[in-house]
């Protein structure tokens, strides 16, 4: 073939013509696999390094392993931009997830329309969603290409390696996908008996007076995707629109047949009503009132073995809400145990209410040097800021 011929003409010794004329070919048959791996080989003969396994750094000594990783990473840059410009995603994230460096390829993933061909959805799926580089973009293509159900059980599986950030912007998603959907079933029913009905209504609007819209166990939705897009709202923040909605939502629910209200773990064992409570406290819609609601399930609570759980909820909303020295005294008594992983860190809650003193005499109670040390050299830092 011609282009080993012009690679045998290349002048003995000008090894950076012959790497150059080798790269041009490649970029021409777009094979950036072996691009990758010849800008590999000429910087290890550049260093006077074996040239079999280029890719590999098991032959490349201490002192030199800085420098050819340097290539490694602008050799890896190269071939997934290029593959990005193919529109060949998952072998540019092969390259970007080896160097850290996802944006490239969520901003690619950003760009796609929500609707695919079926063939490739599910690879960049893959990407999107479980390997957390763009997941609310893999939620709006999962809800497209597989639905709602599907796409409930992918958030699901998913969620524990995204980010708070992450699993709020999904939530987000999810919310307003349902809610839409509900209200478009529940105003197509109310339609049906008033025919002028002026389209646009809330979902509150369109429930408010038409207690028939539930006679005989009726639904507009299905009842266990309302349930579970419910409790991925808990995630959102204020402000967001989809709060308002999740609020609907489940005032939606709480007007279901009873069997069609699956209960939860306590406090949302009365699963709607207490998730209505809940998105009050963040809503600041008669947050005392809503706070009660759960101050009231705790002190109810005859397991000690629950009341942890219960005072976690109620942490969280207080912490939430900025009220942080209720917070605080709740905290020391039910979540003091609680692992830094968790989303109320009792620690984190007591330097941020300024109540270092707290921290410190749980410390002297658990025998916890560590965390008292580390509470007064906390103290420390504020003082001296």
């Amino acid at each position: 073939m011609q282009i080993f011929d012009e690679l045998q003409q290349v002048p003995a010794g000008d090894a950076k013509a012959l790497f150059e004329r080798l790269a041009t070919q490649l970029k021409t048959d777009k094979d950036y696999h072996k691009l990758f791996d010849s800008r590999l080989m000429q910087r290890k003969y550049e260093l006077g390094l074996p040239l079999i396994k280029p890719a590999s750094l098991s032959d490349v000594p201490d002192s030199l392993r800085k420098t050819v990783e340097e290539a490694y990473i602008a050799a890896a840059r190269e071939a997934g931009e290029l593959f990005l410009k193919d529109g060949d995603l998952p072998a540019a994230w092969m390259y970007y997830q080896v160097i850290r460096e996802p944006q490239p390829v969520a901003d690619a993933i950003d760009a796609l329309p929500n609707t695919l061909e079926y063939s490739k959805v599910d690879e960049i799926l893959q990407i999107a969603l479980y390997q957390g580089v763009n997941p609310v973009k893999g939620i709006q293509m999962m809800l497209k290409a597989h639905g709602t159900c599907s796409t409930i059980t992918a958030f699901d599986q998913a969620t524990a390696n995204l980010s708070p950030e992450q699993r709020q912007a999904c939530a987000k998603v999810m919310v307003r996908s349902l809610y839409e959907d509900l209200r478009e079933s529940v105003q197509s029913s109310v339609q049906k008996r008033m025919a002028f009905l002026p389209p646009g209504g809330s979902l509150r609007e369109l429930m408010t007076g038409r207690d028939w819209l539930f006679e005989g166990g009726n639904y507009h939705i299905d009842v266990s995707h309302l349930n579970s897009v419910v409790r991925f709202a808990r995630t959102i923040e204020p402000p967001a629109e989809e709060l308002e909605m999740a609020l609907q939502l489940a005032e939606y629910g709480s007007h279901l047949d009873p069997q069609l209200q699956y209960g939860g773990e306590p406090p949302f064992d009365d699963f709607y009503a207490a998730h209505a409570k809940f998105f009050r406290v963040l809503l600041d819609k008669g947050r005392a009132d809503a706070l009660q609601y759960f101050q009231d399930r705790l002190d109810q609570e005859a397991d000690e073995a629950d009341k942890p759980f219960l005072a976690y909820v109620l942490v969280d909303l207080l912490m939430r809400s900025n009220q942080l020295e209720p917070a605080v005294t709740l905290a020391a008594k039910y979540l003091a145990n609680l692992n830094t992983d968790a989303r109320v860190s009792f620690a984190e809650l007591c330097q941020k209410a300024g109540r270092l003193d707290i921290w410190k005499q749980v410390c002297r109670e658990q025998y916890d040097l560590l965390g008292f040390i580390a509470a007064i050299l906390a103290g420390q830092k504020t003082a001296s800021a």
